[in-house]
């Protein structure tokens, strides 16, 4: 009998609990991620696990499993201490399960639920140590390698439910690969609940017991029993008997049997629920990369260098020479061509005010879809297959909300494109220099023009005095040609000084619209990627709480 290769003690019935619930927690996030048939198997564990502790705990139940010819029925008689089921020529195989119950109270509901019809309820006391009753069932189980479908379905069924399994094999079949392979190895988590019965050892020479019985533990290693104590038995002798039955009675004794049996059923469920890997570290460079693509698709750049146009056309028009300054009035406003207003605030609502840039055209669908696809394959890195689908399934609908995601965030966004405050004082100097050479202008047509209505002409004063050479000068030409210079010095200052910071503004916009760029990448595509990969994370948790 094997008590070796199995897992510590699940703490009784808190242990269980806790492992049930971890496995629960598994399936739930597990679902959509991981193979379906995974999911269903890890649900029957559990709704099984739940029937299990619902009915008599006091029993412990315990399966005669063994290919055709192994001697089960013969070893549960002689265990049983009288001829329970019938063998040989009368019961050449075990069609179906039969059950030899002691202490029968409360047992009906159990056999009930393993759906086991024939039953005998036996006498004579199962005696643990010291001599005290023990509730107990052995059941007799159809042959697990029979041709007849059926009994295969039945024996399959019960190792699945039953709290002890007893392999029983025989010298000549001790070795067959499909009995290993098919029956053994899947149950090898339920090590601690299991015993290795080499039968019929009286039709072995003495010397060879030994040898067989270290070969078949070797074989039962292999298929992952840990350290297997095979016990060498004979039905028809009864060598060996009273120590099969000593081991059962120990079971019965610690009434642990149920418990571990459903812990191991636990944790060979959660065993096959351990695809799903672990999610790797997303890379800063990563999500650079799919900010820039972003940033990109947004035409960031653009619209930069809308608000630094939009910025120089203001200025000028605000102090250019107000003679050609009003000509930029007939060029149209980078930003408002866009449908964003240059005095826009945080607040503005984003859904209301779109922005009137083109559609995404095939290039910059191309640069969004690389930028979030390379994302999420970074994201996926070191996840199963379910989970990796997943997040590329949360990619792809990112992409289709990304074109008017990334218009809101523009839209939204304040580009700082307001006027400044030397736009007025210089606007100022600018109408009074107007203003000076209209009067010089005037004034120097005043001679000519009064005389023709019959007025006197009035007389031109000159700078005299000054030392300088605008001594001589007209006065009203100097108004002229000095309102005139200075209009256009004071032009040439404001278009100097609106390239300047319009490129200013320019970056600045830039940096607004790449963080605003950032936050719709953060709740579109990272948030509901990083999303799965913490679930991922939970699952792992889960699935490692409920393997212990």
């Amino acid at each position: 009998m094997s008590r070796g290769g199995g897992r510590g003690g699940t703490g009784g019935g808190s242990g269980v609990d806790a492992l049930l619930g971890a496995l629960a927690e598994a399936v739930e996030l597990g679902d959509g991620r991981v193979p379906e048939a995974d999911l269903a198997a890890a649900r029957r564990v559990a709704a099984r696990a739940g029937e299990r502790r619902a009915l008599s705990s006091e029993h412990t139940v315990v399966g005669f499993f063994g290919a055709t010819g192994s001697g089960k029925s013969s070893l549960l008689n002689a265990v049983a201490g009288e001829a329970v089921a019938r063998t040989h020529v009368r019961r050449p195989t075990t069609s179906e399960a039969l059950a030899a119950v002691w202490e029968p109270h409360g047992a009906e509901a159990l056999l009930d639920w393993l759906e086991v019809r024939e039953r005998r309820v036996m006498d004579r006391p199962f005696a643990g140590e010291g001599g005290a009753p023990l509730p107990v069932v052995l059941i007799d189980l159809p042959d697990f390698d029979s041709v007849a479908l059926e009994h295969r379905a039945i024996a399959e069924r019960l190792a699945g439910q039953v709290d002890v399994l007893v392999w029983v094999v025989d010298p000549q079949k001790y070795a067959d690969a499909v009995i290993h392979r098919d029956f053994i190895a899947p149950l090898a988590t339920h090590a601690a609940v299991t015993a290795a019965v080499l039968n019929q050892v009286d039709l072995l020479p003495p010397a060879e017991v030994p040898r067989v019985a270290a070969s078949l533990e070797q074989l039962l290693r292999d298929d992952g029993l840990g350290r297997v104590l095979v016990l060498p038995v004979s039905a028809r002798t009864g060598e060996g008997v009273e120590a099969l039955r000593a081991r059962i009675a120990r079971f019965a004794t610690e009434r642990r049997a149920a418990t571990e049996r459903l812990a191991a059923d636990v944790r060979a469920a959660a065993g096959r629920l351990e695809a799903a890997g672990t999610p790797g570290q997303v890379r800063g460079a990563d999500a650079k990369a799919l900010e820039r693509g972003l940033a990109q698709a947004a035409r960031v750049d653009a619209v930069a260098r809308a608000v630094a146009g939009s910025y120089r056309k203001r200025a000028g028009q605000a102090t250019g020479w107000p003679v050609t300054a009003w000509l930029l009035r007939l060029a149209p406003d980078p930003l408002r061509r866009l449908h964003l207003a240059v005095d826009r605030s945080r607040d503005r609502d984003a859904d209301l005010h779109r922005t009137s840039l083109p559609p995404m055209g095939p290039a910059q669908r191309a640069q969004a879809g690389q930028a979030v696809r390379g994302y999420a394959d970074a994201a996926a890195a070191g996840l199963g297959d379910g989970w990796a689908t997943t997040i590329r399934e949360r990619a792809a609908e990112a992409l289709e909300a990304l074109p008017a995601e990334l218009d809101r965030a523009v839209a939204r966004t304040d580009l700082g494109a307001r006027g400044s405050w030397w736009w007025p004082l210089l606007g100022a100097i600018q109408w009074l220099a107007l203003v000076v050479a209209v009067v010089g202008g005037v004034w120097l047509l005043l001679p000519v023009l009064l005389p023709l209505w019959g007025m006197v002409a009035p007389t031109i004063p000159q700078v005299a005095g000054t030392e300088t050479w605008f001594d001589g000068w007209p006065i009203p030409l100097l108004a002229l040609l000095g309102g005139i210079t200075l209009g256009v010095l004071l032009g040439l200052l404001g278009a100097v000084l609106g390239g300047a910071i319009g490129a200013a503004r320019r970056a600045r916009a830039r940096r607004r619209l790449t963080a605003e760029v950032r936050r719709t990448a953060q709740e579109v595509v990272v948030a509901p990627i990083e999303g799965e990969r913490e679930r991922a994370r939970a699952f792992a948790a889960a699935v490692a709480r409920a393997s212990r």
